[in-house]
């Protein structure tokens, strides 16, 4: 089940008393009418071998309650998947990614590490809804943000040389497209994979603008560049991060679980659950059968 999440994981230690509850069960020894309390232990499971202590109930009898237990603090703990029929929530806590495709990078090895770099991110991020701009000399919306990782990922393997036309790097432009795209959104994250050309006042500029509005920048660097193409600044993504973190190209997974921990899902229960379908209570409701049968032998 690709995506499932614990919803409130904490109650999964509620099964070591359990555990601790079940082992006392299975070892206590049988009623033998108040003789247990001066007869020891070996006549009394002596005495259980031969049939002479009726009270003796059969182990699945003894493990009713434990079961039933079990799955009541299972489904507490909030087992749920990722919901992929709520449009609504397609744009709450958005992650933007950005992707160089100047000719400083389209023409040189940093093509494939940018296609990896975003792949892999849109992977690790699964649960928050990604959104993609492509831009060279101009910036385009390739995609809104969307919950749907695969169709996002394959539209990152088809980029080529020739997906952008002219030439350039304009990350301002790339900026000012997110800004639009992530308007009125209290919560969202734009990820630049360049490897830092074209970083201007221009540039900086849109970003502290998308920082005023509560997004934040983090960036990953291309470390391939086309025979000819002119060196960026080693310090050019840097300058445009804001709130984030600028990491190479292939710490994807680490710049993943850092926007996982600070991301706004993380810090709303109330958004988290909205976006999964919590299994919590079809788990709880397989208590009920061993339940009834512990019910209806009381009768």
């Amino acid at each position: 089940m690709d995506g499932l999440i614990l919803l409130r994981p904490l109650w999964l230690l509620a099964l070591l008393p359990l555990a601790g509850l079940v082992g006392l069960r299975l070892t206590r020894l049988p009623d033998a009418g108040g003789w247990e309390r001066v007869m020891g232990r070996d006549m009394l499971r002596a005495m259980a071998a031969l049939g002479a202590l009726g009270g003796r109930r059969p182990l699945w009898m003894r493990l009713l309650a434990p079961v039933a237990l079990a799955l009541l603090i299972a489904g507490l703990a909030g087992p749920a998947l990722p919901r992929r029929d709520a449009p609504v929530l397609a744009q709450a806590d958005a992650v933007v990614l950005a992707v160089d495709l100047s000719p400083s990078v389209a023409k040189g090895p940093g093509l494939d590490q940018a296609k990896l770099a975003a792949a892999g991110l849109a992977q690790a991020l699964s649960g928050r809804p990604v959104g993609l701009i492509l831009y060279g000399g101009e910036a385009f919306t390739a995609s809104a943000p969307t919950l749907d990782i695969a169709t996002l990922q394959t539209q990152v393997g088809v980029l080529d040389a020739d997906t952008m036309p002219g030439k350039g790097s304009r990350p301002a432009a790339a900026i000012g497209m997110a800004a639009q795209m992530l308007a009125g959104l209290p919560r969202a994250d734009l990820v630049l994979i360049s490897d830092g050309g074209g970083v201007d006042r221009q540039a900086l500029a849109e970003a502290d603008r998308l920082e005023a509005r509560g997004a934040r920048i983090s960036a990953l660097r291309l470390d391939g560049r086309a025979p000819g193409a002119p060196a960026a600044p080693g310090d050019a993504l840097d300058r445009l991060v804001r709130g984030g973190a600028a990491m190479a190209w292939d710490d994807m997974d680490a710049l993943a679980a850092r926007l996982a921990r600070s991301g706004g899902s993380a810090r709303d229960p109330v958004l988290r659950a909205l976006q999964y379908r919590d299994l919590g209570p079809w788990l709880a409701m397989l208590a009920l059968p061993p339940l009834l049968v512990m019910l209806r032998r009381q009768e």
